[in-house]
């Protein structure tokens, strides 16, 4: 299926035609499945997030616009901050306490924490130098492990673009952490 049949599948569903949904779900759940896989890495919670993609595509068929990007991108992007929600949701409250106050390994000794600490510190400071924009592409990128076309596809802007924003970004980090 083109592109361009995707649309008009968005399309229709955005008219709440049941069949249309029923046709884009057979025709793309595969794909925005393994994209919630590769992400989340547990097939329950895959399955669970897959099932909150197509209550949002749902919901959202109206906003869809083909002049704004493909009906691929916009699909896979509900995906890929789906599954980043359920990630993040599933976080364990143990280690929302130790990043809340600061907790590092206990077999480290003090001031190797100390030093650890610090250094997340710096690196929190410098990244809040950074456009909210950058800084959410650089975290993407080198926390998440997203590609720069994936990045590039969600932040809507072209690959060399992204190339650019995170090689620069990079160098405003490094620029920071050595003063």
């Amino acid at each position: 299926m083109t592109g361009d049949d995707l649309a008009r599948l968005i399309g229709r569903v955005a008219t709440a035609d049941r069949q249309a949904f029923v046709a884009l779900y057979r025709e793309t759940s595969p794909k925005l499945f393994a994209i919630c896989m590769r992400i989340l890495k547990d097939r329950a919670e895959a399955e669970e997030a897959l099932q909150e993609v197509y209550v949002k595509i749902w919901q959202r068929a109206k906003a869809f616009a083909s002049s704004q990007g493909t009906a691929n991108s916009w699909l896979a992007a509900i995906a890929r901050n789906q599954a980043i929600d359920t990630m993040r949701a599933r976080k364990p409250v143990a280690d929302e306490l130790d990043s809340a106050y600061d907790l590092a390994d206990p077999g480290l000794d003090p001031e190797k924490q100390a030093v650890i600490s610090d250094e997340g510190r710096r690196i929190d400071t410098c990244m809040e130098e950074l456009e909210a924009d950058r800084a959410t592409s650089v975290r993407r990128a080198y926390v998440e492990g997203l590609s720069y076309q994936e990045l590039a596809d969600q932040f809507g802007v072209p690959l060399n673009t992204m190339r650019t924003w995170l090689r620069r970004s990079l160098l405003k980090l490094k620029e920071c952490m050595e003063r």
